[in-house]
């Protein structure tokens, strides 16, 4: 089964940046569709950027321009680099994969545990 294990998550005033990665143990990432996705309570979960193994991407309107997913599969990695922080893009934020083209759809096999994005204004 694969696991995958985010971190970069934390704390950041409005319109800061950080960068989130996901990396994955016992298992190549090469082939897998990813994703990133966030929650907040009381909230489904969204979907906010998505990457094939060729490096298309998909964005979620609410993050275009600001954040940008990437992949590296040398170092097994994926990343979001998210700037112009806003505190409405406050969320905990996982990362997905799958050999499924789900894209941003929240159907993807294996998730992490997630890791907390706080904005504060």
């Amino acid at each position: 089964q694969v696991q995958v294990v985010e971190s970069g998550g934390g704390l950041v005033q409005a319109g800061g940046s950080l960068r989130l990665s996901c990396t994955a143990s016992r298992y190549h990432l090469w082939g897998y569709y990813m994703a990133w996705f966030r929650q907040s309570p009381g909230k489904e979960r969204e979907g906010v950027a998505a990457i094939d193994s060729d490096g298309s991407t998909k964005y979620a309107e609410s993050v275009k321009g600001r954040f940008t997913i990437s992949r590296d599969n040398a170092k097994n990695t994926l990343y979001l680099q998210m700037n112009n922080l806003r505190p409405e893009d406050t969320a905990t934020y996982y990362c997905a994969a799958d050999l499924v083209d789900w894209w941003l759809l929240p159907r993807y096999n294996y998730w992490g545990q997630g890791t907390q994005v706080t904005v504060s204004s």
